[in-house]
Protein backbone atom coordinates (compact mmCIF):
# COMPACT_ATOMS: atom_id res chain seq x y z
CA UNK A 1 0.00 0.00 0.00
CA UNK A 2 1.54 3.44 -0.99
CA UNK A 3 1.97 6.15 1.42
CA UNK A 4 -1.17 8.09 2.84
CA UNK A 5 -0.95 12.13 1.31
CA UNK A 6 0.51 14.46 3.53
CA UNK A 7 -2.63 16.77 5.54
CA UNK A 8 -1.80 19.97 6.50
CA UNK A 9 -3.45 21.97 9.11
CA UNK A 10 -3.12 25.49 11.00
CA UNK A 11 -2.28 26.19 13.99
CA UNK A 12 -4.51 27.66 16.02
CA UNK A 13 -3.20 31.61 16.54
CA UNK A 14 -0.21 31.01 13.89
CA UNK A 15 0.17 31.25 10.33
CA UNK A 16 2.56 28.01 10.58
CA UNK A 17 0.45 24.52 9.92
CA UNK A 18 1.33 21.47 10.92
CA UNK A 19 1.43 17.78 9.19
CA UNK A 20 -1.34 15.84 10.32
CA UNK A 21 -1.77 12.00 10.11
CA UNK A 22 -5.76 11.66 9.41
CA UNK A 23 -6.08 10.54 12.58
CA UNK A 24 -4.50 13.58 13.97
CA UNK A 25 -6.18 15.91 11.82
CA UNK A 26 -9.50 14.36 12.83
CA UNK A 27 -8.59 14.95 16.51
CA UNK A 28 -6.91 18.52 17.08
CA UNK A 29 -9.59 20.85 18.13
CA UNK A 30 -7.95 24.09 16.67
CA UNK A 31 -9.98 27.54 15.76
CA UNK A 32 -10.87 25.96 11.81
CA UNK A 33 -11.45 29.06 9.54
CA UNK A 34 -14.50 29.08 8.17
CA UNK A 35 -14.36 28.72 4.41
CA UNK A 36 -18.06 30.73 3.21
CA UNK A 37 -16.83 32.58 1.14
CA UNK A 38 -14.62 32.43 -1.84
CA UNK A 39 -12.09 35.80 -0.37
CA UNK A 40 -11.94 33.47 2.44
CA UNK A 41 -10.99 30.29 1.10
CA UNK A 42 -7.87 32.55 -1.24
CA UNK A 43 -6.85 33.92 1.82
CA UNK A 44 -6.35 30.51 3.33
CA UNK A 45 -4.18 29.41 0.31
CA UNK A 46 -2.13 32.87 0.85
CA UNK A 47 -1.61 32.32 4.05
CA UNK A 48 -0.65 28.67 4.02
CA UNK A 49 0.59 27.61 0.56
CA UNK A 50 3.38 29.72 -0.25
CA UNK A 51 5.42 29.29 2.37
CA UNK A 52 5.35 25.44 2.02
CA UNK A 53 8.84 24.11 1.15
CA UNK A 54 7.20 22.65 -1.92
CA UNK A 55 5.89 25.61 -2.98
CA UNK A 56 7.69 27.24 -6.24
CA UNK A 57 5.63 30.36 -7.74
CA UNK A 58 7.18 29.74 -10.97
CA UNK A 59 4.46 26.46 -11.77
CA UNK A 60 1.21 25.97 -11.35
CA UNK A 61 0.51 24.08 -8.03
CA UNK A 62 -3.27 22.04 -7.38
CA UNK A 63 -4.33 21.58 -3.48
CA UNK A 64 -7.29 20.82 -2.27
CA UNK A 65 -8.98 21.94 0.80
CA UNK A 66 -11.19 19.59 2.95
CA UNK A 67 -14.19 21.31 5.07
CA UNK A 68 -16.28 19.50 7.64
CA UNK A 69 -20.14 20.15 7.65
CA UNK A 70 -20.38 23.70 8.63
CA UNK A 71 -18.11 24.75 5.92
CA UNK A 72 -14.84 25.19 8.09
CA UNK A 73 -11.41 24.51 6.47
CA UNK A 74 -10.08 21.01 8.77
CA UNK A 75 -6.73 21.71 6.52
CA UNK A 76 -5.44 21.15 3.06
CA UNK A 77 -3.73 18.52 0.89
CA UNK A 78 -0.97 18.77 -2.17
CA UNK A 79 -2.65 17.26 -5.49
CA UNK A 80 -0.10 18.12 -7.74
CA UNK A 81 2.98 20.51 -8.94
CA UNK A 82 2.79 21.05 -12.57
CA UNK A 83 4.89 22.97 -14.72
CA UNK A 84 5.02 26.65 -15.76
CA UNK A 85 1.24 26.74 -17.68
CA UNK A 86 -0.35 23.34 -16.45
CA UNK A 87 -1.12 21.01 -13.68
CA UNK A 88 -2.15 17.61 -14.21
CA UNK A 89 -5.56 17.45 -11.68
CA UNK A 90 -7.27 13.74 -11.44
CA UNK A 91 -10.44 13.32 -9.38
CA UNK A 92 -9.24 10.54 -7.28
CA UNK A 93 -6.01 12.59 -6.30
CA UNK A 94 -8.66 15.59 -5.51
CA UNK A 95 -11.05 12.90 -3.46
CA UNK A 96 -8.49 10.79 -1.79
CA UNK A 97 -7.82 12.93 1.11
CA UNK A 98 -11.01 13.92 1.62
CA UNK A 99 -12.31 10.38 2.00
CA UNK A 100 -9.29 9.82 4.43
CA UNK A 101 -10.05 12.74 6.29
CA UNK A 102 -13.79 12.53 6.11
CA UNK A 103 -14.41 15.73 4.70
CA UNK A 104 -17.40 16.62 3.51
CA UNK A 105 -16.90 18.81 1.02
CA UNK A 106 -14.11 19.88 -0.79
CA UNK A 107 -12.49 23.06 -2.38
CA UNK A 108 -9.79 22.66 -5.64
CA UNK A 109 -7.52 25.96 -5.36
CA UNK A 110 -4.67 26.41 -8.15
CA UNK A 111 -2.77 29.28 -8.80
CA UNK A 112 -1.62 30.50 -12.70
CA UNK A 113 2.23 31.91 -12.37
CA UNK A 114 1.21 34.57 -15.46
CA UNK A 115 -0.53 36.38 -12.78
CA UNK A 116 -3.49 35.72 -14.60
CA UNK A 117 -6.57 34.10 -13.13
CA UNK A 118 -8.56 33.56 -16.45
CA UNK A 119 -9.33 29.58 -16.23
CA UNK A 120 -8.31 27.80 -19.33
CA UNK A 121 -9.88 25.51 -21.26
CA UNK A 122 -8.40 22.75 -19.32
CA UNK A 123 -9.42 24.13 -15.90
CA UNK A 124 -12.71 24.04 -17.24
CA UNK A 125 -12.16 20.57 -18.23
CA UNK A 126 -10.98 19.11 -15.17
CA UNK A 127 -13.51 21.17 -13.24
CA UNK A 128 -16.05 19.56 -14.55
CA UNK A 129 -14.47 15.88 -14.78
CA UNK A 130 -13.98 16.46 -10.55
CA UNK A 131 -17.56 17.60 -9.65
CA UNK A 132 -18.94 15.01 -11.86
CA UNK A 133 -16.77 12.80 -9.42
CA UNK A 134 -17.17 14.02 -6.12
CA UNK A 135 -21.20 13.66 -7.13
CA UNK A 136 -20.57 10.10 -7.24
CA UNK A 137 -18.77 9.65 -4.09
CA UNK A 138 -21.36 12.23 -2.44
CA UNK A 139 -18.67 15.04 -1.61
CA UNK A 140 -19.24 18.23 -3.41
CA UNK A 141 -16.91 20.12 -4.98
CA UNK A 142 -18.04 23.66 -3.10
CA UNK A 143 -15.54 25.90 -5.37
CA UNK A 144 -12.91 25.94 -7.79
CA UNK A 145 -10.28 29.07 -7.29
CA UNK A 146 -7.66 30.20 -9.97
CA UNK A 147 -5.44 31.99 -7.76
CA UNK A 148 -3.00 34.72 -9.49
CA UNK A 149 -2.54 38.86 -8.98
CA UNK A 150 -4.76 41.37 -8.78
CA UNK A 151 -5.53 43.36 -12.23
CA UNK A 152 -8.34 44.08 -14.42
CA UNK A 153 -11.74 42.14 -14.35
CA UNK A 154 -9.98 40.28 -10.96
CA UNK A 155 -9.11 43.31 -8.27
CA UNK A 156 -8.89 40.43 -5.25
CA UNK A 157 -6.20 38.43 -7.45
CA UNK A 158 -8.42 35.57 -8.40
CA UNK A 159 -11.43 34.09 -9.99
CA UNK A 160 -14.02 31.54 -8.47
CA UNK A 161 -15.79 29.24 -10.35
CA UNK A 162 -18.59 29.08 -8.32
CA UNK A 163 -19.23 33.25 -8.72
CA UNK A 164 -18.64 33.21 -12.21
CA UNK A 165 -21.33 30.38 -12.35
CA UNK A 166 -18.93 27.94 -13.91
CA UNK A 167 -19.90 24.98 -11.45
CA UNK A 168 -23.92 25.18 -11.96
CA UNK A 169 -23.55 23.11 -15.20
CA UNK A 170 -21.97 20.34 -14.03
Amino acid sequence: MDSLPPLYLPRKGSSEIAVCTPLVLRETCAERPLADKPATAAAYWREHVPGSNWFDPMKECAVVMLLNTRNRIMGHSLVSLGTLNQVLVEPRAVFRPAIIASAYSVILVHNHPSGDPTPSDSDIRATRDICRSGKMLRLELQDHLVIGEPGPGHPDGFLSFRERGLLAAY
